[in-house]
């Protein structure tokens, strides 16, 4: 049952008293407008018939004359309770040229799939709610008031602590509190960092090839820095490729190299710290998926390796939830103060009851429990996948399989990437290819199965489907 409160107490109705127009008709014409124009959408409550005249110091049978009169002719619906709602069906009149539903652009229907191996996706099904519920108890009953006023641009100090005691005791990093800023998801992160490095005069920015397309490529593109791609081998990038590209920057994911899953080696590491320092380049880590292991070690970040080179991002998106837009930067002390301004610039900071409940949630071990808890149902997905390529198609090659939330599936030579996308689409399914993230444009062929949101069942239904569509690339 509806309650006043959930009733629009405000109505945007101008009046002109002295304009010889019955008032009546006036706030008539002035909510049909309003409902033509989009800005009533259907089902939007109206202010009680009392509560409106009293607001535009009227009588109260003005109003009801005039919502009647709407009632009549359809723009407007009564409701149980003498409520009254913008009706769910509009008159002819209501849905014609101006309206919002007539000015807005048709959409394409996507094509229905029947298994999407979309990559980049978490089951945030899976999201601890309790315990995030009561980590927003304990920050809205203990925290100061001063905690809710304008403070640092680098995020809330509880935070910053509480990542760095979580990162030196499981990524292996040397974080302090003053080097830590918090931004909205790794996107923000770099963009700022690209922003601050373009500002300090860097020309050049190196970036593992193949890589995502939806970040740093094009951050840095738009910064007016130049791009370059680093080929990427079994183990990660080939650092001897560092030397002749004379880059200020170059933007790893050493841990899970994305997409083909290679682990950089320890000596490799080693190797492209050297180059940072005899360059004065700064390394940006991007470790986003390291937490999610099963067949091997952990691996340390790169950070812990040279802290005034390398800059450490994580963010919480592939953890808990995209949706939570929670992302931290470990900088070298150098870059702390630009990178700090130029976040302040962006958003003045990010949201503080979200960073104080991560804090809690860090600091009483939740989010060590929600690792524990969701690596045995990331690993039975995987191995679901494995199982089936084994029994399906036995000849692709899969890779970076130890650790993370997809797979990429090297192809034979005898079939080409973009025909078995196209025809795994034609059958219902949803993959990428490797190709599109290249940077220069040339390797083996590949394709990628995100496989963190889909049932056992459903990764088995699509592998058999890629199957089918592989046989009638052979076929034709």
């Amino acid at each position: 049952m509806r309650t006043n409160s959930r009733l629009a107490e405000d109505l945007l109705i101008e009046l002109d008293r002295d304009g010889g127009v019955p008032l009546h008709r006036q706030i008539e014409a002035s909510i049909r407008t309003s409902i033509r124009a989009g800005r009533l959408r259907a089902g939007a409550s109206l202010p009680p018939t009392r509560t409106l005249a009293a607001g535009l110091g009227i009588s109260r049978g003005v109003v009801v004359e005039a919502y009647q009169q709407l009632v009549a002719e359809g723009y407007l619906a009564s409701r149980s309770g003498g409520y009254t709602q913008v009706a769910a069906s509009m008159p002819p009149a209501a849905a014609g040229v101006g309206s919002a539903a007539s000015m807005a652009a048709p959409t394409a229907q996507p094509a229905t799939r029947r298994v999407d191996f979309g990559y980049g996706r978490t089951d945030v099904s899976q999201f601890p709610r309790a315990a995030w519920l009561r980590s927003i108890r304990t920050v809205l009953t203990s925290t100061p008031n001063d905690r809710f006023a304008y403070l640092d641009g680098r995020g809330m100090p509880e935070l910053h602590q509480a990542l760095c005691d979580y990162l030196n005791r499981v990524r292996g990093t040397l974080a302090v509190p003053g080097n830590v800023v918090v931004c909205s998801g790794y996107g923000q992160g770099i963009s700022l960092l690209i922003q601050v490095l373009a500002r300090r005069g860097a020309r050049r920015i190196a970036l593992e090839d193949p890589s995502s397309d939806d970040d740093a490529r094009v951050l840095a593109g738009a910064a007016g820095l130049e791009v370059v791609g680093i080929p990427v081998g079994p183990d990660g990038v080939q650092v001897d490729a560092l030397d002749p590209v004379d880059a200020d920057a170059l933007v790893l994911t050493p841990s899970h190299q994305w997409p083909t899953g290679g682990v950089l080696s320890a000596a490799a590491r080693a190797e492209v710290i050297r180059w940072a320092r005899r360059r004065g380049a700064i390394v940006v880590e991007d470790d986003y998926d390291a937490e999610y292991r099963y067949d091997r070690s952990p691996v340390g970040a790169m950070q812990g390796l040279a802290p005034d080179h390398v800059v450490y991002c994580g963010t919480a998106s592939k953890t808990l939830a995209p949706g939570l837009r929670l992302g931290w930067m470990v900088v070298p002390a150098h870059l702390v103060a630009d990178v700090t301004a130029a976040k302040l610039l962006a958003d003045r900071g990010s949201p503080v009851i979200d960073q104080l409940a991560f804090a809690d949630f860090l600091g009483r071990g939740e989010f060590d429990r929600h690792l524990r808890r969701m690596r045995p149902v990331y690993r039975r997905r995987r191995d679901a996948l494995l199982d089936a390529l084994r029994t399906h198609l036995p000849d692709l090659r899969p890779a970076g399989i130890a650790a993370g939330q997809h797979v990429v599936a090297w192809l034979p030579p005898d079939l080409e990437e973009a025909a078995v996308v196209a025809a795994a689409a034609r059958h219902g399914l949803g993959i990428q290819g490797v190709g599109p993230f290249r940077i220069a444009g040339a390797g083996p062929g590949g394709l990628i199965f995100g496989y963190a949101i889909l049932s056992e069942s459903a990764i088995a239904e699509g592998v058999a489907l890629l199957a089918t569509a592989i046989q009638e690339v052979r076929g034709s």
